[in-house]
């Protein structure tokens, strides 16, 4: 076992960068190749069918089969061109991954022979097991019909010989088994509510789309490295590992030189993300060692979600041609960043950005600070729901520290935008206010050219900043599926709106107030409502926590018990109203999420009492029998006491402190066991994952602590696991 740990970190040093062919030409040349994009349409469908598709998808109205039958025959006579041969519905179960089923482009021809068929129905529908996912009891073993529908929204995409069709997917009786159908619902109903609202400023506005740009962060890792580590390999986390001498203490990895053999990982994904249409923008270190980050620039919500999902299924089989294995847990290693997500959430309309700041004229303002208010009071109803929206298992490592946001939904809004609403708050007389925009500043440094300075600073340590014309939703976890948060995000500021156009209607309707009174009465209203949410000091201090309590906003820090804020009475009431999720779904994604957090606990307590007694333990005994025999050949070759005393006590005490760890390991171990056993007879799956997390959860980080002692006290080639320091810097 010592030969092949030191055989692996040295093939690891050996590595050179995997060079790939690139495309001929500019990235615009080959942007989106492999998607059946507007371009294409208008090339392969007749022009009817071209209009009646672009009119759904701009407007979402439904294709009739004729048309669909239409759009089929133009998207098969592309694909099978680009050497397809096969079609699939991709979809995103409640598995934080996609799925598909490949049919293939063939029929019989009545005469014994095939031919090349792909029908409107073929693309409209297809017919995956609805019991084999994740359903919450939606559906039984032997109730296993559901169906998986196209997403014209969302363009189909080739990979490797088989069409792929972004679909939702529901169950037999209509409830949605997906991120998909929620989060389309969710966008539908901000568009309506926002609509409304932006017609008091704008009466021209037709449409409000929601905008998102993510930023995936993630951890490469040196492929041989990976798979002598049976706990990254099982769990997508470490474990068991004491923290390099060296990690990200000198600040020196970020926005440093990227390593050769990850700019040639970075170029290959981003060629292939590119030819996907995925339009990746910027790349670069991030502050961990061997963490990286890739973000594209902003799109329409709904294709931005599929195109994360996509560069999630993309990133580990590009990884692999490299040497490397893509880690996308929030928290594969300890001590140093863990990974995110940051969500940036913006409004558009037709007519500009909603959330754009400073307006031309103090109208615009006004229209300005309405989305701003009305966003945070959606936040603030619903902080605690927002924060079960973001939280799992694996993102729970990562919140609280080390520049993840703390597990407390807060806003930070900057000294500018936080004196206008204090402005606003306390006006007493129906007038406008304005805010300053960028401004330049002139350094004493010579050929240097002026700045443009924001009217926001930047805190990394609040999970809902503004951040100029947009809000970062930074509490998101890198390996979550970002519907999961914009779902909650987006209800509950369609319901904000929603109520907000209601009681201004109100007051000009019955009250007879002017438009801009009525208005400014609602704004003011809220800004003082809203004002616990507001916070742009330093997440991580105990004062904070302190202090959120007292405001009153959730501070739950337990997992199982956070979720159940998807089953408040207002969440219910909130999913419903908007028409996104109904009582029976929400209780059905509960049921998954505890399911989801005690197996992946059960799995890393399962993983980390294998190690501790097929590694740990037999590996540190062997160094003590080292130990101990070295204490009796000194005993035996020195007959002076005093001088057996001075040359053996230093192994004597490294004996005595291996027995003290392995003996609390053992004894840990079968309790953590014996508390699985127990969690596992629990019969409500609530109950059970609450038991994980407070009964089996605790001994992960109780034996981690002497497992990492032994790290340090063992003979290095004795040590069977690749350490951080071989882990973490990649060569």
């Amino acid at each position: 076992m010592t030969s092949l740990r030191f055989k692996v970190v040295e093939e690891a040093f050996k590595k050179r960068p995997v060079s790939i062919q690139a495309p001929e030409g500019r990235p615009s040349e080959y942007f989106a190749r492999y998607v059946f994009n507007q371009e294409k349409m208008f090339k392969y469908l007749p022009l009817d069918s071209y209009r009646e598709l672009r009119k759904a998808i701009e407007q979402g109205t439904p294709l009739t089969l004729s048309v669909a039958d239409e759009v089929a025959k133009g998207m098969k006579r592309w694909a099978m061109e680009m050497g397809a041969t096969h079609c699939t519905h991709w979809f995103q179960p409640l598995t934080e991954g996609t799925a598909e089923k490949h049919d293939a482009f063939v029929e019989h021809d009545g005469k014994g022979g095939m031919i090349e068929n792909f029908s409107g129905k073929e693309l409209v529908q297809q017919e995956p097991d609805a019991s084999s996912f994740p359903n919450g009891g939606i559906r039984s073993t032997f109730e296993a019909r559901g169906y998986s529908a196209w997403d014209p929204a969302s363009p189909v995409f080739i990979i490797g010989d088989t069409l792929m069709i972004p679909t939702v997917f529901i169950s037999y009786t209509g409830e949605a088994l997906d991120y998909k159908a929620p989060l389309k619902k969710s966008l539908a109903a901000i568009d309506r509510a926002a609509t409304a609202v932006a017609r008091y400023f704008c009466p021209d506005v037709q449409r409000v789309n929601t905008n998102l740009g993510w930023e995936q962060e993630y951890f490469l890792v040196d492929e041989g490295l990976y798979a002598a580590r049976p706990d990254l390999l099982l769990t997508g986390r470490t474990l068991m590992g004491h923290e390099s001498s060296k990690n990200q203490q000198m600040d020196d990895h970020y926005f440093g030189a990227i390593p050769e053999r990850v700019a040639e990982f970075m170029r290959d994904l981003e060629i292939r993300a590119l030819e996907l249409g995925i339009p990746c923008k910027t790349r670069h270190n991030e502050v961990a060692p061997n963490q990286f980050e890739l973000a594209p620039i902003f799109e329409e919500c709904n294709l931005a979600v599929d195109h994360n999902m996509l560069l999630m299924s993309l990133m580990p089989s590009v990884a692999r041609k490299h040497g490397f294995r893509c880690l996308l847990h929030e928290k594969p290693f300890a001590g140093i960043n863990g990974s995110g997500k940051h969500n940036n959430w913006s409004l558009t309309t037709d007519t500009g950005v909603l959330l754009h700041a400073p307006g031309k004229t103090p109208e615009d303002n006004l229209r300005f600070i309405t989305f701003i208010v009305e966003t945070l009071m959606g936040v603030y109803r619903h902080n605690g729901l927002l924060k079960a929206s973001i939280m799992s298992a694996t993102n729970a490592h990562r919140l609280g520290g080390c520049e993840a946001p703390p597990a407390i939904i807060s806003s930070f809004l900057g000294s500018q935008l936080s004196e206008l609403l204090e402005r606003v708050a306390n006006s007493t007389k129906d007038e406008l206010f304005t805010l300053e925009g960028k401004h330049g500043v002139r350094l004493d440094i010579p050929q240097i050219p002026e700045l443009m300075i924001d009217n926001t600073d930047r805190n990394r340590t609040s999970p809902f900043a503004f951040t100029g014309n947009r809000f970062e939703f930074r509490a998101v976890g890198s390996s979550a599926n970002c519907s999961s948060a914009l779902i909650a995000l987006n209800t509950a500021v369609a319901e904000a709106l929603t109520d907000f156009k209601e009681r201004v209607d109100t007051l000009i309707n019955e009250k007879g107030e002017s438009q801009l009174s009525a208005i400014l009465d609602i704004l003011r209203e809220d800004i003082r409502t809203i004002a616990p949410l507001h916070f742009d000091g330093n997440g991580y201090s105990d004062a904070w926590r302190e202090e959120a309590a007292r405001r009153g906003l959730d501070c739950e820090t337990s997992c199982p018990l956070i979720f159940d804020r998807y089953l408040d009475e207002a969440s219910i009431k909130m999913f419903e109203r908007m028409h996104v999720m109904n009582r029976h779904e929400l209780a059905a994604r509960n049921e998954i999420k505890w399911e989801t957090y005690f197996k992946k606990v059960q799995i890393e307590a399962r993983v980390l009492g294998d190690l501790c007694l097929n590694h740990i333990i037999p590996v540190a005994t062997r160094y003590q029998s080292v130990l101990a025999d070295n204490v009796h050949k000194i005993r035996c070759a020195f007959s002076s006491p005093e001088r057996v005393e001075a040359l053996t006590s230093y192994n004597i005490n490294l004996i005595e402190q291996i027995n003290f760890h392995t003996d609390f390991i053992a004894k840990a171990v079968d309790e953590m066991v014996e508390q699985r056993k127990q969690a596992n007879r629990i019969t409500s799956i609530r109950e059970r994952a609450i038991a994980y997390h407070d009964l089996v959860a605790p001994y992960l980080e109780q034996i981690r602590y002497h497992c990492d002692e032994l790290e340090l006290i063992v003979e290095d080639d004795m040590w069977t696991l690749p350490k951080y320091r071989e882990l973490l810097f990649i060569r």
